[in-house]
């Protein structure tokens, strides 16, 4: 597959410090069901959520002005990522994937942000935070709009706290038309650089 990472001489491993080193140099996991292993990515273009650039239709504004959701950050990790596994088409969630980004929730890298109704999670996204970058991993939802409440809420908290990377990894129609573009590894990789020296918190 030619974003397979077969040229980067790093010791992959999938355990929480060795996601730390992997994301840190642009480098993500996904499991294959149907060969039982774990691969590395380093997509070539990267999609990248310009912070200054996502884009709230007037259906998603007037939604988010009602209050429709609570947003929540950090209340419920591994509900989200089971909410990220449900999906018909097959995960690469598996159970080793929510105890090791689980552990790095504990220990401060790894968050989420929530969709609430009516006191049920309806919505959500995960992903890893090292300094100044966000690596955003999936998302779900089960009622309109919820998926995208939950990426604007992330999108305004990183602005407020300083952040200036978010990484969505491959471009999809729905990322697009909220504002998400393609640039170059070697641009990505410039900023991502840059991000992770920074000192920030989620």
């Amino acid at each position: 597959m030619r974003d397979a990472v077969t040229e980067v001489m790093l010791p992959l491993r999938f355990t929480p410090r060795g996601l730390l080193l992997a994301y840190s140099h642009g480098i993500f996991p996904m499991w294959h069901e149907d060969v039982q292993e774990i691969w590395w990515y380093q997509p070539d273009p990267r999609t990248i959520m310009p912070l200054d650039g996502f884009h709230t239709s007037r259906s998603l504004a007037k939604t988010i002005r009602q209050g429709a959701f609570e947003v929540r950050f950090d209340t419920d990790f591994e509900g989200v990522m089971r909410g990220c596994a449900d999906r018909d088409e097959g995960t690469w969630i598996s159970e080793e994937f929510v105890e090791v980004y689980g552990e790095l929730h504990r220990v401060g890298f790894a968050h989420c942000v929530e969709t609430w109704l009516d006191d049920r999670l309806v919505g959500g996204a995960y992903g890893l935070s090292i300094g100044g970058a966000f690596m955003a991993e999936s998302m779900f939802h089960r009622e309109t709009d919820a998926s995208k409440v939950a990426l604007e809420a992330l999108v305004s908290r990183l602005n407020d706290r300083g952040f200036t990377l978010l990484d969505v990894q491959y471009l999809t129609p729905h990322l697009q038309s909220l504002g998400a573009i393609e640039i170059p590894h070697r641009a990505y990789y410039r900023r991502l650089q840059e991000a992770v020296r920074l000192q920030r918190s989620f």
